[in-house]
């Protein structure tokens, strides 16, 4: 199976997912989150704003703020680039994603960023991902010397190769292991 056909297998069965039982596997996986020591030592988190059918970046977000924690999202730009912004959710539009971005173009130094919230469709055993395509989060993290954390629901591990431009997650908190 090519990357392009997982990718789209992955998002189908995120989207068949029960809601109830979403729900419940988000909490989880946010406490377990919020439990980690990379999480209780930054001072900075970077995360996403997920899609209905990804993990529920919105409880990080309230929490990291409430935490006193600095919290960046990434804000695209064409040819692969990607940058973090503060997070400001009354300065928000949408980009060609699909996806909430910040309006800002006032990147937060890459070296200031403790710990990325890593999004992706699937990960095998390593902490490699298969993300959405696009490249933006392996090129970012070539040379971030931070940590990096992904949240996965039970059924998004998967056995695959990575290519050679793939950059494993360091951790990655799969629902239902400990």
């Amino acid at each position: 199976m090519t990357k392009k056909e997982l990718r789209a297998q992955m998002i189908e069965h995120l989207k068949k997912q029960d809601k109830a039982v979403k729900a419940q596997r988000d909490r989880e996986l946010f406490h377990r989150f919020i439990g980690l020591e990379s999480y209780q030592k930054a001072q900075t988190l970077a995360t996403y704003l997920a899609f209905p059918f990804e993990f529920d970046t919105s409880l990080l977000l309230e929490q990291a703020q409430k935490d006193g924690k600095q919290v960046v999202i990434p804000k695209v730009y064409g040819q692969g680039k990607m940058v973090f912004v503060s997070y400001d959710a009354a300065d928000l539009k949408t980009s060609t994603f699909g996806l909430k971005e910040p309006r800002s173009n006032q990147a937060v130094d890459k070296s200031l960023i403790d710990l990325i919230h890593v999004p992706g469709l699937a990960f095998n055993h390593d902490g490699y991902r298969l993300g959405f395509g696009g490249g933006y989060y392996d090129r970012y993290l070539a040379d971030f010397t931070g940590s990096t954390v992904s949240t996965v629901y039970p059924f998004q591990t998967l056995a695959f190769e990575p290519s050679q431009f793939d950059i494993p997650v360091k951790e990655v908190l799969r629902y239902g292991e400990l």
